[in-house]
């Protein structure tokens, strides 16, 4: 099935177009056996609507014209137990293959998400979200509705198109002739017609996904908006984009109506001839009047098979763009793989050691850190200084394992963190930054998002700790209130306390604070930072600051310059 598919699909790169289909349908194979079971209630399906127009030639036939009552009634009564029959079977399979379709669905996206999940934080800091969302959303449904719904159409079409032409024969060979005449010249048009439904097709998605990046970007910052008195601005923007998507979709309807209009055209050019040939030959008498009906019913059922069978190759254009789209993503390597027999991360005291570490971005010439050579004590309180854009930051994300060094490398309480537990790793070091993440739910849901297990009485004693006690009595359900979405209703003073305290539950051996108490007053700070202090004494605590009272008190001082890290005059951290 696979590798048809991949010849129908006229592709430069096939081997690409195998494998992406060989990913598409393991995402079918563990429901197979629910495929066969939709494919015999639709071949039941089909054989009840073939028999309809049989039945109606009986009835004019054997029992109209030939006069016989009660092969007349015997003939209604069978068609009016064939109709039930019909009704309660369709109503089943749709049931059915709703409920297919709903699983495959969600297992693509939810394989597409997890890979997602796996890539580092330079991949969405070059990529538009939405345009990310435009491929999870947009692109994978219209792969599903290839994988499940469009096939099981085809497969229903070609079920009734074999039983409408064996039917057709049995009446009249001769009529059957003109169909079978038709099919060379639509073949030809398709293949003639599939690059400029492709190109369409993309052009499309891409002008959804501009639609989606602009509508991620623009509504968080309405405020911002607002007040730089640009309504008008990004309105003109938005219906811009919404003309170039207008224009895309009605291009690629014009190219779809052709595509399906010229064989359509055909096919009632046939049917009028089978009409006037097959009433010359009811007129002379040859035959039969019922025959007729019977012949132009399942000639039109054939038509519409055809149209269904022109529609899945117009769809597998379509098809074969959003999958291009998907796999594209799905190639995007994981900068940071997990060990393949992960070592847990050993109980010190969080003592780190950079071994000669190097690491540029990508897509940058020069490297942010330069062969960095320090020891940090485990259980110490350790200020890093530097100006913006020093690679502060770069070096936590190292520490999270965000990214893997260049050369080098990081080892904590003696094991390199390439060897230890990717989750474990990075729920032992908390990170809290100026930008603050809160996500829809209730206040208790957000401070417990790290450590899901926390009780209540552990999730009162944060709040203390991080003094949001007033926070939560201004909330009307106090702990259970619920947060918009990012949290937009608070100050950053608040939203930094959160973030301290959910901190603070994930209970971590390393703690870091990049700029997090930025928002807050510095006597605030000071009894934050005292409480840390309190509660994670013996324990690694990194403070990165522009403040010079958030740094004031650490036991060890080095500053970041040059891609180099150095302690300050009179502090001996290297090994």
């Amino acid at each position: 099935m696979i590798g048809l598919l991949a010849r129908l699909v006229d592709t430069v790169d096939r081997p690409l177009l195998h494998q992406a289909l060989e990913w598409l349908f393991s995402f079918v194979r563990p429901h197979l056996r629910a495929v066969a079971l939709l494919l015999g209630l639709s071949l039941c399906a089909s054989i009840l609507v073939l028999a309809q127009p049989w039945l109606t030639k009986m009835l004019i036939d054997d029992g109209l014209l030939a006069k016989d009552f009660p092969v007349l009634v015997q003939v209604a009564l069978a068609m009016i137990a064939a109709g039930i029959f019909s009704t309660l079977l369709g109503g089943i399979n749709r049931y059915l293959h709703t409920q297919l379709s709903g699983r495959i669905l969600f297992a693509l996206r939810d394989d597409l998400y997890g890979h997602l999940q796996r890539l580092s934080p330079g991949f969405y800091g070059r990529r538009r979200i939405g345009d990310l969302l435009s491929r999870l959303d947009g692109d994978v449904a219209e792969i599903q509705r290839f994988a499940v719904d469009s096939l099981f159409a085809a497969v229903s079409a070609v079920i009734g198109l074999i039983g409408a032409i064996a039917l057709m024969l049995a009446l009249s060979w001769q009529l059957s002739l003109i169909m079978t005449l038709l099919i060379p010249i639509e073949v030809l048009w398709l293949r003639w017609m599939r690059k400029k439904v492709e190109r369409d097709a993309r052009g499309l998605r891409e002008r959804s996904a501009d639609l989606s990046s602009f509508l991620v970007e623009t509504l968080p910052s309405m405020k911002f908006i607002q007040a730089a008195g640009q309504q008008q601005r990004e309105a003109q923007r938005l219906q811009g984009l919404g003309q170039g998507y207008m224009q895309q979709l009605l291009r690629l309807q014009v190219t779809e109506f052709f595509t399906h209009a010229v064989p359509g055209t055909l096919t009632s050019l046939s049917r009028a001839c089978a009409f006037i040939i097959g009433g010359y030959w009811v007129v002379q008498g040859t035959w039969q009047l019922g025959a007729l009906i019977a012949f132009s019913t399942y000639l039109g059922m054939a038509v519409g098979p055809v149209q269904s069978l022109l529609g899945l190759y117009v769809a597998m254009q379509r098809m074969t763009v959003s999958l291009g789209r998907v796999m594209e993503l799905k190639r995007e390597p994981a900068q940071v793989v997990e060990a393949a027999q992960p070592q847990a991360v050993p109980e010190g005291c969080g003592e780190l050691r950079f071994d000669n570490v190097w690491f540029s971005h990508e897509q940058r010439a020069e490297a942010v850190l330069r062969g960095i050579d320090m020891r940090i004590p485990g259980g110490l309180k350790v200020a890093i200084s530097g100006a913006s854009g020093v690679g502060k930051s770069t070096l936590i994300d190292l520490l999270q394992r965000f990214y893997d060094p260049d050369q080098g490398r990081i080892l904590l309480d003696g094991c390199d963190l390439k060897a230890l537990a990717l989750a474990e790793l990075r729920r032992r070091i908390a990170v809290v930054s100026q930008d603050i993440i809160l996500f829809r739910g209730s206040l208790a849901y957000n401070l417990a998002y790290a450590a899901p297990q926390a009780d209540r009485e552990a999730i009162e004693q944060v709040v203390r700790l991080a003094r949001l006690d007033d926070l939560v009595a201004s909330l009307p359900h106090g702990l259970d209130s619920q947060l918009g979405e990012r949290g937009q209703q608070l100050s950053g003073g608040q939203k930094q306390r959160i973030a301290i305290a959910r901190a603070l539950l994930q209970d971590p051996l390393i703690l870091v604070l990049d700029e997090a108490t930025s928002a807050v007053d510095e006597a605030t700070e000071r009894e934050v930072i005292a409480a840390i202090d309190e509660l994670f004494a013996g324990r690694t605590r990194i403070l990165i600051s522009h403040r010079a009272s958030t740094l004031a008190q650490a036991d060890i001082h080095v500053h970041l310059a040059d891609g180099l890290l150095r302690p300050l005059a009179g502090e001996a951290v290297n090994p």
